[in-house]
């Protein structure tokens, strides 16, 4: 069974004033077919957590230490901690111009199978996917992200998840600038992925609307670079009715 465990996860970022601590003691367990939603307000650290565990060269661990399957994963390069099984759908993902979606899934893929799939196959595979998402199939050949909406963009990036069946995918605001249809796509491919057992998901968001597609087994409250409180689907309804305050005690750090 996959499991990515974060023991005492310290991260700081260069600042004009000099190093500013952001991740102040992050533990957490997330364990092959668990879904855990981050949740918290702007500048608790939610997005440095999940771009630290994907190696982002801005942040720098200060302490703590990151496994997947007992493999250091802070020891890893950014391709290798993807070749290892993690998985990152960015909140802002990135334009890459000259390079089409096509070229770049199946490059991906064979990085992480380790072989290229066979054209035939991987074809149907990809048109089958995309389908699901209801995707237009001449999407396929556009630059990866260049001229997307925000809606098309998440849809790339749960159909990289589909794709690549990555060991642990951690999902950055993925609900954000989505209207409801396109939620309610981009929820369905997530839950397709889950289904299977096989993925890990951390699963970070400031509102409670993706819960009603996307239900986690677990919830944590994130409030001042750590986590605040841990528990079940509940809490995120209680915090959909009490919000953050209790927990942000004089406000954010990052």
């Amino acid at each position: 069974m996959a499991t990515l465990e974060i023991h005492d996860l310290h991260v700081s970022v260069e600042a004009e004033n000099g190093a500013r601590e952001i991740l102040k003691g992050v533990d957490l367990t997330v364990k092959q077919g668990e879904t855990h939603a981050i949740m918290g307000p702007n500048g608790s650290g939610k997005s440095t957590l999940a771009y630290s565990l994907a190696g982002h060269p801005k942040y720098t661990i200060t302490g703590g230490t990151v496994t997947l399957d007992g493999e250091d994963v802070l020891e890893m390069s950014v391709d290798e901690r993807a070749r290892a099984g993690v998985f990152l759908a960015m909140q802002y993902p990135v334009e890459v111009p000259g390079v089409s979606v096509s070229n770049f899934l199946r490059t991906s893929a064979t990085a992480v199978r380790g072989e290229a799939p066979k054209l035939r196959t991987w074809v149907k595979e990809v048109k089958e996917a995309m389908a699901r998402l209801q995707m237009d199939p001449a999407f396929a050949e556009r630059n990866v992200n260049e001229g997307f909406s925000g809606g098309e963009k998440k849809r790339h990036e749960i159909l990289q998840l589909e794709l690549l069946k990555p060991k642990i995918a951690i999902l950055d605001e993925t609900d954000s600038g989505l209207d409801v249809d396109a939620l309610r796509i981009v929820s369905e491919g997530v839950n397709r992925v889950r289904e299977s057992g096989e993925v890990g998901t951390l699963l970070i968001t400031h509102y409670t609307r993706i819960l009603r597609y996307i239900k986690p087994d677990f919830v944590h409250v994130f409030a001042n670079g750590r986590i605040a409180e841990s528990g079940g689907a509940e809490l995120a309804d209680q915090l959909e009715a009490e919000g953050y305050d209790k927990y942000v005690k004089g406000g954010a750090t990052a």
